[in-house]
């Protein structure tokens, strides 16, 4: 981007969904206050090691289902949370995403470049 282009708003840092893909059992989450404490602090400093390319948390999700055109349809691979950020490119949304703390229960993270309809 050159900064004329900079200057006028013409280009923005693109924006990227990280979506975690996993079976979310409530049996998995933890009950123990000291457990809990444990990972709302992986994910603080996950977060805080993101910087100002957070732009959104997200959160997680439990439960879903699926619609077509003719109603309900077989929900794809489990969603079971999201976070939006903002970086130069994929590679960099990529290494990002390589510190999810849901890579260490066997879920996996699907980057995809938000496109700015504005």
């Amino acid at each position: 981007m050159t900064e004329e282009m900079a200057d006028k708003g013409e280009l923005e840092m693109p924006r990227y969904l990280l979506s975690y893909h996993g079976e979310m059992r409530m049996e998995d989450m933890p009950s123990d206050p000291e457990a809990i404490q444990a990972v709302m602090a992986q994910w603080g400093a996950w977060y805080e090691s993101m910087g100002e390319s957070l732009v959104d948390g997200g959160a997680p999700i439990a439960f879903s289902t699926a619609i077509n055109a003719d109603g309900a349809a077989e929900a794809p691979a489990q969603l079971s949370g999201y976070t939006v950020v903002e970086c130069d490119d994929m590679e960099a949304a990529t290494t990002i995403a390589q510190g999810s703390p849901v890579l260490a229960n066997g879920h996996s993270v699907q980057i995809s470049q938000c496109i700015d309809m504005g």
